[in-house]
């Protein structure tokens, strides 16, 4: 099969007609074998009822459907698990994505042995209250991890099969699987710029909060990315440095006693010194990060666990 649309949704029942058609039309039109897999992510309009009636039209519609509302990150990692096609596209279920995009973002996974291919909403038909902080949030993903993408966060994407069936996307991290790629070790990475229209129907399933999240999830994944693997030799490189500090302090308020002594010269105890009591902190402090690291490090070497989303209904699937 050459591709697999993988489609997250969330109260779409208004777009997801329209959305069905026009990629069946410019799947036809370039003669590719294709599935379409929609996620319906715990809605609760007519949505599901709306796949349910396209499924008996389209027999390339396979569709998953959430007891719950568990985020856009659960739809994708779903999605992924069940596609079959060579080359996996994602795209949002708002007519904000153009299908017609589809054929080039296939030519560049499969001609030009990229693995993965992220759009870019250069002109974005979005209000300035979600363009100008995205901006800031791909420039701030841009200096942290090292990928020169514009737009992290567009959900129209092309991928290697290979890639999707490697990545692990939970929690908010849909925004980042540019990242969790390169973590994979997939490293040739390209962008494509996009057509981007206005909402058509209904409104954003996000908030203001995103942003918020947003920030907080790269920081996450940017931490994990680097120690994740090795948390020794944060937690460790940082309580040894620490416990290091703390010792050579006690050590130097001893010795100041002892040549005071020496000297004949009267000194207060050592314990009368709020120096000692930093010096005590800092080196238990160091010893509680040492052992976070070590415990670290074991809980690393066990095999990762699963997001589990409890699935209520399927179509061919």
């Amino acid at each position: 099969m050459d591709i697999s649309v993988v489609v997250p949704l969330y109260n779409e029942e208004d777009s997801l007609g329209e959305l069905t058609e026009r990629i069946v039309k410019v799947m036809n039109e370039n003669s590719y074998s294709y599935e379409i897999i929609l996620i319906d992510d715990g809605s609760t309009d007519n949505s599901w009822n709306i796949i349910e009636d396209l499924s008996s039209l389209h027999g390339s519609l396979k569709a998953l459907r959430f007891r719950r509302n568990y985020g856009k990150s659960a739809a994708l990692y779903s999605g992924f698990g069940v596609s079959r096609g060579d080359v996996v596209i994602t795209m949002d279920a708002d007519l904000q994505d153009d299908p017609n995009e589809i054929p080039e973002l296939y030519d560049m996974i499969k001609k030009e042995g990229y693995d993965l291919v992220s759009g870019w909403k250069k002109d974005r038909r979005d209000p300035a209250g979600k363009t100008i902080p995205s901006r800031f949030f791909n420039f701030t993903a841009r200096m942290v991890t090292g990928i020169g993408l514009h737009d992290f966060n567009c959900g129209l994407k092309a991928y290697r099969k290979e890639v999707v069936k490697r990545i692990e996307v939970y929690g908010e991290m849909h925004r980042y699987i540019p990242i969790l790629v390169k973590n994979a070790g997939y490293t040739k990475i390209g962008e494509k710029v996009v057509k981007h229209s206005k909402r058509k129907y209904g409104v954003t399933k996000f908030g203001f909060e995103r942003f918020i999240n947003g920030f907080l999830d790269l920081m996450s994944l940017s931490f994990v990315s680097r120690f994740g693997k090795r948390p020794m030799h944060f937690f460790g490189g940082i309580g040894t440095l620490v416990f290091i500090l703390g010792l050579i302090s006690a050590l130097y308020l001893g010795i100041m006693k002892i040549v005071h002594l020496r000297q004949g010269v009267r000194t207060p105890l050592v314990t009368d010194s709020p120096y000692f009591y930093l010096s005590l902190t800092a080196m238990i402090i160091g010893t509680l990060l040492f052992l976070a690291g070590f415990l670290g490090e074991m809980i690393s070497r066990d095999s990762p666990t699963k997001n589990l989303y409890e699935i209520e209904n399927k179509i061919k699937v």
